[in-house]
C-alpha cells in the first residue's frame, strides 16, 4: 500500500461517518457516538497526514504551497469541532455546523485526493510512498 492509498481508505471512513451524522436527529446516543467517532478520526487523520505526508511535501517547492494550504484547512475543521463541542447537540445550531463541517471537509477531502496527489506523486519516490504509507498507518493505530 502507498501512502495515496492509505489516506483515501481513511477519507472514504471520514465521508461515511459525516454522511451518516448529518441524518442523525435530536441528541441521540448515535449521534454522540457517530460524532465521537467522528471526531477521534479527524484529529488523529489531521495529525498523521500532518506528520507523514505533508512535512515532506513541504520540503519540495512543487508541493509546499499546497501542503500549507491543507495544513490550514485542517485547522478550519478543527474550528468546526470546537463549535459542535459547544453547541447544545439536540439543536439545529448543532445540525446546520455539522452540515457546514460536512461541506468543508468534502472540499477538502476532494482537493487533497484531485489536486494535492498528483503534484505529490511527481515528488514523491515510490519507496517514500511506501515508507510514509506504512509510518502513517502505525501512527493512526496509535491515535485511534
Amino acid at each position: 500500500m502507498n501512502i495515496f492509498e492509505a489516506l483515501r481508505q481513511d477519507h472514504q471512513t471520514q465521508r461515511t461517518l459525516i454522511e451518516q451524522l448529518t441524518k442523525t436527529e435530536g441528541d441521540s446516543d448515535g449521534r454522540r457516538e457517530l460524532y465521537d467517532k467522528l471526531k477521534t478520526e479527524l484529529e488523529a487523520h489531521a495529525g498523521a497526514e500532518e506528520r507523514y505526508f505533508y512535512v515532506p511535501l513541504m520540503d519540495h517547492d512543487a508541493t509546499q504551497e499546497k501542503a500549507r494550504h491543507s495544513v490550514s484547512e485542517h485547522k478550519e475543521l478543527d474550528d468546526f469541532l470546537e463549535q459542535l463541542d459547544e453547541y447544545d447537540m439536540g439543536g439545529s445550531q448543532w445540525l446546520q455546523t455539522a452540515r457546514e463541517l460536512q461541506e468543508r471537509l468534502t472540499h477538502h477531502l476532494d482537493e487533497e485526493e484531485h489536486e494535492v496527489f498528483q503534484v505529490a506523486g511527481k515528488v514523491l519516490t515510490d519507496a517514500e510512498k511506501t515508507s510514509l504509507a506504512a509510518e502513517y498507518q502505525d501512527d493512526m493505530d496509535r491515535r485511534r
